[in-house]
């Protein structure tokens, strides 16, 4: 059972605050920064920091600071609060956050520092006051306050931490839209049919008087010329009219035509343009009405008689595809039988294939009908129109339109119908006033069409075949027209109705600005004064439509209306940079913007735009190709097309000069562009390959300034040289692998692990010759170094490497698995504990493994070799704390396992296997024994696992041991994890006698001898949960983690999805920025540049957002925490904390506790794996789940990190393993990030396990313990930035630092010494002073975040020591177990981050454990105004 209490004053559910960042809520956001913005920004902190964070010169005077003036304390139930302790900290329970108070400025003494021989301590009194360490220096310092007043930094999590590293696909362009016609159709051929028969009416036909006559704007009836020479007219200006829509489709003209001719033409048509599309144009208006049947109707040769065709003929002699424009009365009969005489040519056509299923028959299906009319109605009589309005419509919209608003207009005009056709210009000149209007036209018909119609029919009519896009954007205009005159133009496929869109309105009022200008022009054609047209702003607003349609953030990804005539737009030299840059902005939404685009047809404009010169549309061409290729990489034969790759080729020379600040960003994009060229595409990689690309990507590997180019600079080379073997002798010439070895340390994740895949395409040279294995063994060597790395998908990109490696060379790692195979099964004999008393050390040292090779009666054909070094690695992978490396790396093993097996070597191997796995299981019921019935003599602890150490699992029933790499079933993993990192060795008391602590400490005298327990953590002898009744949790699993099949047989190369990867990231990576940056230093580019979006503030930090929201809330409500919990420091120093707040039954033994800052969060970790999330106000289990540690270890450190916002969990478990967990308190609980923090553990009974100390601002973790150094971790770059050493073999207990600078820590040893390490020195000389006033185990040592900055330290015999960084000896000295209480021990001690109190924990002789809290004063002297509690 635990028990919460908090002092009787103290508000509701509040608990202990220790915010570390607490100055920095003045004016600061909470942001997630990449790790290079992280890295430069605690540099830059670090530096200015120097100059006046000299904490530990032991010779300075400390400055006193003086209160001048005495402010009203606060008052909280009645009890005066202390005053303000410079950091505006504040104390809450319910949830804690802490905002920057005013902080107490003091007038400083008349001295300032001076040196001395001897530090002088200054006098307390009751109204003087002083930081500890020389702090108040600093925290008073103006420009001090303002650096930490800057912005938060999350850690852990990146997209490469929400996604794992993983794609969500194969092939990001596998899940693009299909924006490219796969089936382009084209109209080769046309037939105007026209049967006019002038002079004569059909029957069937009653005309008005006065009637529409002009046929094609002629008047039939008008002059002199005979009827054949008026037809032939008429023919002609309707084959002009088509002419210009389209002018390379073949015109013919069939004038008045009989039933032979018509069969004639309509199979002499089909024949030539074989499976392209046909256009049958037919002019009814001189013959009878369609039939109700659909029949249409000729001429014989006589022209005495009109004959019928059926559709059924009709369609068999032009077969398909076909477009059909049938302009004439009742032309919906034809539409209505259309498609059911298709149905019937297929139906023929499927009973013909049963009796001969290779015949080859036409098609009918794929046909496009455009019909004037409905079923029975008629085509306009108004003499002011022309009798084929229709037809008009179709193919000269322009003039229609002109004629259509002056007759529809009811304003008076000073223009007339003749007017109209004496507006300057053409239609293909888009500066002339006809020419404007026609492109105006065509913007606003593509757009009516884009807004109403299925995006897959606007694909096939206005993008598949420019003859179908031209009559279907001006049968929409046919529509609108003729419904004003009664009638309703049908079309197949069925259009919805358009003619009712407001655009249409801004269509009539560019014709009426046009016709309002046409008598000023032809007064001046007819010379009068002259007159300029202007132009119309149709284009320039609706620019300003589609910038504010962007500016909205496009909710719900809703298609913008002005997209197509952003695509007119890009016609226009005047318009087209501002079309492009609001374009770009657009595609920066996101792939759905990028798929829209390329649907409404945007590829051929960019294309050929890359043809231009044009020095401004460099930038953001560059950015649009990148989009486009991020989403759709199919475009690698598009810019092979005349040379477009070469437009990024120049912009990727560093030389070349772009118009905008952040070059080295668009560099990086062309970057990306040629990697994207090149991938999987011989043609690409040979006309991008020389000597100068690899050059300068390997100059761009060099800058530091730009991770994104240095990580899409090594994709690019991976490119190139994936399966191209002359690419890779250009490299090996220009030394790039060896430039690529050098990334393996860069700070960036994402560069290591690009590095690593253009390592893995530099192997596989096809003619494998000794100078080609040494280039490749050499990349080997430096890139095993990467197997510690803290990144998992480094270390996954990594097992790609080693696979690939492996299958380079398969019996030279066949010869390293059965050498290994050979060792372990020696190491498991119980013949082979073979010891070597040490008189001088007092212990049994190990025989080295080249005498056990000497036994053998020979030396390791692999030993020493890049392989065997590789194998080894290779089986410690397999053990990796990661799930996805483990699995990983376990399929290589069992590879080469499988094929160890079926090699000559296999009839050996078995035995050898087998004999391994009876021998493991022997030494697992030996560790089950009880510990009296164990064998005295300790093993080699590097050679087998010994009681302490990780068992290994036994395996599922389900799986062999070679499924599982069998690793899990003998012990060879085992023993390969303590032959390289250490472990625990199996010694007694009495193995261990007290002369092993007699040796020198560095810069330290000899040791008295002390009694071994003092030297031992106080919990050495507690009891663990029984196996029986522990009940195991869950276990996390990274975000999409997938379980290996055991039944796929294991194969490599492993498959690499990290260009994948890097590419989806493209699409939804958040970034806030500015395409041209504004007072943003060039450092702050992020690790990924092509996020969605670059242009916009991300989702979190856009106002109004759910996450921003989200943040919102939070803050207002940590900020409420501090402001409410401030009062309760004062409190917390002078009452008795006996008021229980809550009892939780956590089932199984705690070991450790932590408390959020903000939350009601209490994470509980006990003498297992398993850890418990409470909410402590509720006394409620929020969630429960294994930390996976391996048997005989222990979780021995929980700390919440991110806590100013949504916080993880991070955990450090005995095996030197860091864990960190997202979604903690919920069932959703995943695993962020997990890797070896502490390696080389030395072999000891003590089992101080691991310690840590996390420091939020710096975003380090400092890790140490049964290790002869102190790890400190970088966690942006998820790199080991330094390794100091311990300077004592003494096991490290105890780590804290000051969390706010970050430069100093202070580390408690076994033997009792406190060591205090300046990380700004160089690791041999980090250590700067030592302080061996304890006797005994330091149980903790800890400096306050906040508060008077204390630095307290407690010893298992219960003695506390306050600490001056600047002074030799301590403070002051107390003893928790009090006076009497001789022969307790000191369990536990937790030092307050801000109130004057620490708690201990302590069992008496009666060995009942025993809290404590106890308050110590501002002056620094525990117990002056009250007495300890016991409860």
């Amino acid at each position: 059972m635990l028990a919460v209490t908090s002092p009787p004053s103290a508000l509701p559910h509040q608990s202990q605050i220790h915010h570390e960042n607490l100055p920095q809520y003045v004016s600061a956001q909470i942001r997630q920064l990449s790790p290079d913005q992280t890295n430069r920004a605690s540099m830059t902190r670090m530096a200015q920091r120097q100059g006046s964070a000299q904490a530990v010169e032991p010779n300075q005077r400390p400055i006193r600071r003086v209160a001048t003036e005495a402010p009203e304390k606060p008052t909280l139930n009645g009890v005066t609060a202390a005053e303000d302790d410079g950091f505006g900290t504040t104390m809450n329970g319910d949830n804690r956050i802490r905002r920057p108070g005013a902080l107490v400025r003091s007038n400083t003494d008349s001295a300032g520092p001076r040196r001395s021989s001897q530090p002088e301590r200054p006098e307390h009194t009751e109204d003087s006051w002083e930081l500890r360490h020389g702090y108040d220096e600093q925290y008073n310092s103006t420009e001090y306050l303002s650096q930490l007043s800057s912005t938060f930094y999350m850690y852990y999590t990146d997209k490469r931490h929400e996604t794992g590293g993983k794609p969500r696909r194969e092939d990001p362009s596998h899940n693009t839209s299909e924006w490219r016609m796969r089936d382009r159709v084209k109209t080769v051929s046309a037939a105007l049919t026209l049967c006019l028969n002038i002079g004569v009416d059909p029957p069937d036909v009653v005309k008005t008087n006065p009637t529409a006559k002009l046929e094609c704007w002629l008047d039939p009836t008008a002059g002199n010329a005979s009827t054949n020479k008026m037809m032939e007219q008429i023919g002609k200006k309707l084959q002009e009219q088509y002419e210009g829509l389209s002018i390379r489709v073949r015109y013919k003209q069939y004038l008045d035509p009989s039933v032979e001719e018509t069969k004639k033409f309509c199979t002499s048509l089909r024949r030539n343009a074989k499976d392209e599309r046909i256009l049958f144009h037919y002019n009814g208006h001189g013959v009878p009405l369609p039939t109700p049947s659909g029949e249409i109707w000729v001429f014989n040769r006589n022209y005495t008689q009109y004959i019928p065709i059926s559709l059924y003929d009709l369609q068999t002699w032009l077969g398909a595809p076909s477009l059909y424009v049938f302009d004439c009365s009742n032309a919906g009969n034809i539409i209505a039988n259309f498609d059911r005489l298709v149905a019937k040519h297929e139906e023929e056509n499927a009973e013909a294939r049963k009796n001969d299923p290779t015949v080859q028959l036409p098609t009918y299906g794929d046909n496009i009908q455009l019909a004037a009319c409905g079923k029975t109605e008629s085509l306009p009589t108004n003499p002011d129109l022309p009798a084929d309005l229709f037809t008009c419509c179709l193919t000269t919209p322009i003039e229609i339109s002109l004629h259509h608003f002056l007759l529809d207009s009811p304003l008076p005009k000073e223009v007339t119908l003749k007017d109209v056709k004496r507006i300057p210009g053409r239609t293909v000149e888009r500066k002339s006033p006809l020419g404007e209007l026609y492109w105006i036209f065509t913007a606003i018909t593509d757009t009516i069409a884009w807004n109403r119609l299925p995006r897959a029919t606007f694909k096939k009519l206005f993008r598949q075949d420019l003859m179908v896009a031209a009559l279907f954007r001006n049968f929409l205009l046919s529509e609108r027209i003729l419904r004003a005159h009664g009638c309703h133009p049908m079309s197949v496929p069925a259009l919805p109705e358009t003619h009712n869109h407001p655009l249409w309105q801004a269509w009539d009022l560019n014709v009426e600005m046009a016709l309002a200008q046409l008598p000023a022009m032809i007064a001046a054609e007819e010379g009068g004064p002259p007159y300029e047209y202007k132009h119309s702003d149709f284009f320039t607003e609706q620019l300003t439509a589609f910038q504010v349609y962007l500016s909205q953030g496009a909710p719900n990804h809703e298609s913008p209306s002005q997209l197509p005539i952003v695509l007119q737009v890009l016609l226009s030299q005047a318009h087209r940079l501002r079309a492009l840059i609001l374009l770009s902005r657009f595609l920066d939404m996101g792939a759905w913007a990028v798929n829209l685009a390329l649907t409404i047809g945007i590829f051929p404009y960019v294309l050929k735009l890359l043809q231009s010169a044009a020095f401004e549309l460099k930038p953001v061409m560059i950015f649009i190709w990148a989009r486009i290729l991020a989403v759709d990489g199919g475009c690698q034969a598009d810019l092979i097309k005349d040379n477009g790759y070469q437009y990024f080729l120049n912009m990727l020379n560093p030389n070349a000069d772009l118009p905008v600040d952040n070059a080295t960003e668009h560099r990086a994009m062309c970057a990306f562009i040629v990697a994207m060229f090149c991938r999987g595409f011989r043609q690409g990689q040979t006309v991008c390959l020389s000597p100068e690309l690899i050059e300068i990507c390997i100059g761009h590997l060099q800058d530091h300034q730009n991770p994104l180019l240095r990580q899409w600079s090594g994709l690019c080379i991976s490119m190139l040289w994936a399966d191209y073997p002359e690419a890779k002798w250009v490299g090996i010439r220009c030394q790039a692998h060896q430039r690529l070895c050098e990334m393996r340390k860069d700070l960036i994740p994402e560069v290591r692990a690009a590095a690593l895949h253009a390592l893995t395409n530099f192997l596989g040279i096809p003619d494998l010759t000794e100078q080609v294995a040494h280039y490749e063994e050499s990349v080997a060597t430096e890139v095993m170094s990467m197997t510690g790395d803290g990144n998992s998908m480094v270390r996954r990109e990594l097992l790609v490497f080693f696979s690939t490696f492996v299958q380079r060379y398969p019996n030279k790692f066949l010869v390293a698995a059965f050498e290994q195979l050979v060792q372990e099964k020696e190491h498991l004999m119980p013949s082979n504990t073979n010891l070597d008393p040490n008189p001088k050390h007092g212990t049994l040292s190990k025989i080295p493994s080249s005498q056990s090779s000497q036994r053998s009666g020979s030396t390791r054909l692999s030993q020493d070799s890049v392989q065997g070094t590789m194998w080894l690695h290779l089986l410690i992978m397999s053990i990796d704390p990661h799930p996805e490396v483990a699995r990983d790396a376990r399929i290589v093993v069992d590879y080469v396992h499988e094929r160890l097996l079926e090699s000559p070597l296999g009839s050996q191997a078995q035995p050898l296997m087998n004999e391994i796995v009876r021998l493991s299981k022997r030494a697992e019921m030996a560790k089950s024994q009880p510990p009296s019935r164990q064998p005295s003599a300790a093993p080699n602890a590097r050679r087998t696992p010994i009681a302490g150490s990780p068992a290994p699992p036994t395996l599922p029933k389900n799986e062999s041991y070679l499924s599982m790499g069998m690793h899990r079933a003998a012990s060879m993993a085992a023993a390969l994890k303590h032959l390289t990192l250490g472990g625990p060795e199996p010694a007694t008391p009495q193995d261990r006698p007290a002369s092993a602590h007699h040796q020198r400490v560095p810069g330290g005298p000899l040791r008295s001898r002390v009694p071994p327990e003092w030297s031992k953590p106080p919990d050495v002898h507690d009891p663990t949960s029984q196996p029986k009744t522990y009940v195991k949790a869950k276990t996390p699993k990274p975000k999409g983690f997938t379980k290996r099949d055991p039944s796929t047989p294991p194969s490599i190369p492993l498959k690499s999805g990290f260009f994948e990867w890097s590419i989806e990231v493209l699409h939804f990576i958040e970034f806030k920025a500015n395409h041209v940056r504004e007072n943003r230093p060039l450092t702050d580019m992020p690790y990924q540049y092509f996020g969605e979006p670059q242009m916009r503030p991300i989702e979190s930090e856009e106002p109004g957002s759910g996450d921003y929201n989200q943040k919102l809330w939070r803050r207002s409500r940590n900020e409420k925490v501090l402001e409410c919990t401030q009062p309760l420091k004062d409190v917390a120093g002078t009452s008795k904390w006996d008021v229980p707040m809550g009892f939780f039954n956590n089932g199984t033994q705690p070991t450790k506790m932590c408390f959020h800052q903000f939350e009601d969060h209490l994470a509980i970790a006990d003498d297992r794996d398993s850890i418990c999330i409470w909410d402590w106000t509720k006394n409620q289990r929020l969630s429960r789940f294994s930390n996976a540690n391996p048997p005989g270890s222990r979780i021995n450190e929980a700390r919440f990190i991110n806590e100013d916002d949504q916080a993880l969990l991070l955990t450090g478990s005995s095996d030197g393993i860091v864990r960190i967990f997202r979604n903690y308190e919920s069932e959703d609980i995943q695993l962020v990030s997990a890797f070896r923090a502490l390696t080389k553990m030395i072999p000891s009974t003590k089992m101080a396990g691991l310690v840590l100390d996390w420091q939020q601002g710096q975003g380090k973790l400092l890790v140490a313990g049964d290790a002869q150094v102190i790890k400190v971790w970088n966690a942006a770059s998820e790199m080991c930035c330094m390794e100091i050493p311990a300077r004592t073999s003494s096991p490290l207990t105890s780590l804290t630092s000051d969390a706010v600078a970050g430069h100093i820590l202070i580390a408690g040893y076994g033997d009792g010494a406190l060591r205090v390490f300046d990380q700004r020195l160089r690791p041999q000389s980090a250590c700067q002073r030592i302080w061996k006033k304890h006797n005994q185990w330091i149980t903790n040592v800890h400096m306050q975040r906040g508060g008077l900055r204390e630095l307290v330290s407690g010893c298992r015999d219960g003695e506390v020591k306050f600490w001056d960084l600047r002074w030799q000896d301590e403070v002051k000295t107390v003893n928790a177990l009090g006076t009497g209480k001789d022969g307790g021990v000191m369990r536990g001690l937790s030092v307050h981050e801000h109130a004057p109190v620490f708690a201990a924990l302590v069992v008496l002789s009666t060995s009942h454990p025993m809290p404590w809290v106890s308050p110590f004063t501002p002056s620094h002297f525990p117990f002056t105004s009250s007495c300890p509690h016991e409860y």
